[in-house]
């Protein structure tokens, strides 16, 4: 159980000029929120019934996962058209419904761009395929030469980081084989050549036909690529990419040039600002090695945000998340900008099953670590993001069958090793019993990915029914991030705690603390909490828990 105090609860409505600051964002992963035509995939009708649902959560927008057009290799990362939408998902009406939705309830709608490769049925690559060696249309990738006297060896040893080699030899028109295209995902997806003028007026293009069609920005995806070293050279470490599931090669991500490109985006959006006041927002997505690396990418003049990945990916440890939040507020808030915190995505092992540990299954200890980490998340200082689904406290569906994957890195790989489908099965609404409301009509088809029975646990209506649930906890989390002039944008002030024990106070007297152990110690103040991840008493802080006081006594 948690308590909130109900003199709080009430959001201001204060109208912060730069609202992405420290803006809640919800990341719906389209295909799998909700199904309006039963035919067992998500599409953008189904986010326009749900928006009410995330009014009533409290967030500020939405993120859309990849909607255009598409032959699905990932799901939609492969791009076929930047200025459509699939019929998998509706049309470019049903879009313009789903703003306007979203506008009259105070939501803002952010796209996630593709910047970083297309799709191989992408009509500048097909062009690309059959005009040859030597052409403009190839120049708009990287074709390059094969290696070795015949040209059958890639031209440099990249791996790609989704398996096996980062180029892929074409058939040229009279059949013989020929150039090898770079891919650093998979041979569906690839390449941009940036360095090619065309592409960033493309872009120019694309970035342009949303704004104008009322988004309030982007979400970038694989923001630290588009530039690859000039001479694709061969790397120290050639499969550092695939090893890690990470963009790590530094041949082929994080080129200085990359700075130039934000720097123009971010004048585009001021552009729109200026118009008609409404502030665009940039949020990319960098995965560098160091939180000064990171901070580069939202200086003044280039992403207004980035995700910062180090809190997702440390471990249930106080000493380990003390150590990524202090070089965050360090190094990236130093820049004018403001961290942007995340602990869930369509990408990585939901927070309950990640911080669960073998010996504990069952025992709700994943659960309790999950809970505490979202109210810890959420007290800290600038933006956050939450994935569907993190806020019904879903865990990781880990024994999907072989037969029903459909992420790229199965069947690249042939190991399940970091695949991704088991954060994406489709949200469970209502019901007991699949599809659990999440797809409906007399002839509506299976969900896309099966729904596990326990799902019924976590349906959306048992949630909003039990005050115990994650989904109050996360709402009133929310309200009072709202309402106190303590949360959101600012600073923090460590406490002196017991060893396994974060606290800290953010402005006049909000305490957060968090007990990483799973024994009780006390309180770093007195008085009852104003809201707790578990139950809470006076003087007490129990193992697993975070909890929120307004005080005097630590000013």
């Amino acid at each position: 159980m948690h308590n909130c105090c109900p003199s709080q609860r009430q959001a201001t409505g204060l109208n912060r000029h730069h609202w992405w600051r420290d803006a809640v964002i919800y990341q719906v992963y389209v295909r799998s929120f909700l199904d309006s035509t039963g035919d067992g995939v998500g599409d953008l009708a189904g986010v326009r019934a749900g928006l009410p649902y995330l009014k009533k959560l409290g967030v500020d927008g939405i993120w859309l996962s990849p909607f255009y057009p598409s032959p699905q290799h990932d799901h939609g990362y492969d791009v076929a058209d930047y200025c459509g939408v699939d019929p998998l998902f509706g049309d470019l009406a049903e879009f313009d419904l789903l703003v306007a939705a979203a506008r009259r309830l105070g939501v803002r709608v952010l796209l996630d761009i593709v910047p970083n490769h297309c799709s191989s049925e992408h009509p500048w690559f097909r062009e690309a395929l059959a005009a040859g060696p030597g052409s403009p249309a190839r120049a708009r990738f990287h074709f390059a030469g094969g290696r070795g006297p015949d040209g059958s060896e890639p031209p440099n040893n990249w791996h790609a980081m989704f398996g096996g080699p980062a180029w892929t030899r074409v058939t040229e028109a009279d059949g013989r084989p020929g150039q090898w295209y770079l891919h650093m995902f998979t041979p569906e997806q690839p390449d941009w050549n940036w360095r090619n003028p065309e592409i960033p007026a493309e872009f120019d293009r694309v970035l342009r036909f949303w704004l104008d069609r009322g988004v309030d920005g982007f979400r970038i995806d694989v923001a630290a690529g588009l530039y690859k070293h000039p001479a694709l050279p061969d790397s120290d470490d050639p499969e550092a990419d695939a090893r890690t599931r990470d963009s790590v090669n530094p041949l082929a991500w994080n080129q200085p040039e990359v700075h130039d490109v934000w720097r123009h985006w971010r004048a585009v959006c001021e552009e729109y600002t200026a118009r008609d006041g409404r502030e665009r927002l940039l949020v990319g997505e960098v995965s560098v090695p160091t939180a000064r690396e990171h901070a580069r990418y939202v200086r003044p003049d280039e992403l207004h945000q980035a995700f910062f990945f180090d809190l997702l990916g440390a471990a249930w440890d106080a000493d380990a998340f003390r150590k990524v939040i202090s070089e965050a507020m360090q190094d990236i808030a130093g820049t004018g900008s403001t961290v942007t915190w995340v602990l869930n995505n369509h990408d990585q092992v939901r927070t309950v099953t990640r911080y669960g540990e073998p010996a504990t299954e069952g025992s709700g200890l994943g659960a309790a670590r999950a809970r505490a980490a979202a109210l810890l998340m959420l007290a800290l200082p600038g933006a956050a993001y939450i994935y569907q689904g993190e806020e019904l406290g879903l865990p990781e569906v880990v024994d999907l069958p072989d037969d029903v994957l459909t992420d790229p890195i199965f069947h690249r790989t042939g190991s399940r090793a970091r695949i991704r489908d088991g954060c994406r099965v489709p949200l469970p609404w209502s019901g007991q019993a699949s599809p659990f409301g999440f797809t409906s009509g007399a002839e509506s088809a299976k969900p896309w990915l099966p729904q596990p029975e326990y799902f019924a646990e976590y349906a959306t209506d048992r949630a909003l029914a039990d005050t115990r649930s994650f989904w109050h906890l996360y709402r009133d989390g929310l309200q009072l991030r709202a309402s106190l002039p303590q949360l959101g944008e600012g600073a923090l002030r460590w406490l002196d705690t017991p060893p396994g024990v974060l606290a800290f106070v953010r402005g006049d007297g909000l305490v957060c603390a968090v007990n990483f152990g799973t024994s009780p110690t006390p309180a770093p103040v007195s008085g009852t909490p104003l809201l707790s991840s578990g139950p809470c008493t006076a003087g007490v802080l129990p193992g697993s828990t975070a909890a929120w006081w307004l005080s005097d006594s630590v000013l």
